[in-house]
């Protein structure tokens, strides 16, 4: 359910219809807009008569909200989303990068990398401490040292640290490294961890899973949302099908619907979502020009000896060339490059 309030209600007002909400055993949560506040209702509002809050001083009218995803739906918030960070922002004006090694390796190698990516204008740098292999025997990531090799890094370039979480345990240590957390496609709906990130007060990047529709990748991002962290971004990374031509396949017609159906920002992971590094550079243009807010991708100083995923990723020659064709095409899309 959404309040919407009239336009120049007061503090007081909106004060007053948060109160009867939470007295109804409902969480609200104040949207404030341009011209007016909204507030939605999430809980189990089946029972809720509205006529009990549309009463109430300075409200304009209660609207129930069809789709199981409240907040993440555009019914809730009707406006995009805009995050800013003091590397960049993800809206739907911008087109924003960010790229790195799947895994953090060594510190040498991800101080190199974060060196060329800010040369090439690229202010967010991506590296798993953690890392979910499908073999126990392939390498798990640095873990807790692989983030302390971030946080030296970002020291000492500022660049932005985008790195993945994967258990609860680690929460307060990856927040502490990250810019912006990321929750992996295996763990879409690990309910647990969502629950947990949803007290975080940093970003959220939230992988679609391998076989997830559309609507249970937007009720994951609710649950972020639902617990006060309404700074989430959606990132495509392809799903599983019968194709065998590539890694998985990625699904870039689920970009449109998303903008349809959800105000935040979407990403889109070329390198997982195809597996195959010349596969790449056409599937990031094909992005760009598909609606996508940014791009995850991963490049590497020597794919060929990388510790995990180097067949999907870009050296900086082929990433450069990408980028210059990304930055060619992206005002022709609206989108201002980040």
């Amino acid at each position: 359910m959404l309040v919407v309030m009239q336009a120049g209600a007061t503090k007081e007002q909106i004060d007053q219809v948060l109160d009867a909400i939470r007295q109804m055993n409902l969480t609200p949560h104040p949207l404030p807009g341009a011209t007016r506040t909204a507030i939605g209702i999430t809980g189990n509002t089946a029972a809720v008569d509205e006529r009990s809050i549309e009463v109430l001083s300075g409200v304009k009218e209660c609207i129930r909200v069809t789709k199981p995803y409240k907040l993440a739906s555009r019914e809730m918030h009707a406006a995009d989303t805009v995050i800013d960070l003091p590397q960049g922002t993800f809206g739907p004006n911008t087109f924003t990068i960010i790229a790195g090694p799947c895994s953090v390796e060594n510190e040498a190698m991800i101080q190199k990398t974060a060196e060329q990516l800010l040369e090439k204008g690229v202010r967010f740098l991506r590296a798993g401490a953690f890392k979910p292999r499908s073999s126990p025997y392939s390498f798990q990531g640095m873990g807790l040292e692989g983030l302390e090799i971030l946080k030296r890094v970002k020291k000492r370039t500022g660049i932005g640290i985008v790195t993945e979480l994967m258990d609860t345990e680690y929460t307060d240590a990856v927040e502490d490294a990250a810019d912006i957390i990321q929750i992996g496609a295996r763990n879409m709906q690990n309910f647990s961890l969502l629950k947990r990130v949803s007290r975080t007060s940093k970003p959220v990047l939230v992988k679609r899973g391998l076989a997830a529709t559309l609507e249970e990748w937007l009720m994951a991002a609710e649950y972020v949302m639902s617990g006060g962290n309404y700074r989430v971004i959606l990132c495509e990374r392809g799903v599983r099908t019968f194709s065998d031509h590539s890694r998985n396949t990625l699904d870039l017609s689920v970009i449109p619907p998303v903008k349809q159906l959800s105000h935040l920002p979407i990403l889109v992971d070329p390198s997982h979502g195809t597996g195959k590094r010349n596969y790449v550079p056409p599937m990031a243009m094909a992005a760009l020009a598909a609606g996508a807010d940014g791009l995850l991708i991963e490049a590497h100083p020597d794919p060929d000896h990388a510790l995990s995923d180097g067949a999907q990723s870009l050296d900086f020659t082929a990433f450069a060339k990408l980028l210059e064709r990304l930055r060619q095409m992206a005002p022709l899309m609206g989108k201002k490059w980040q």
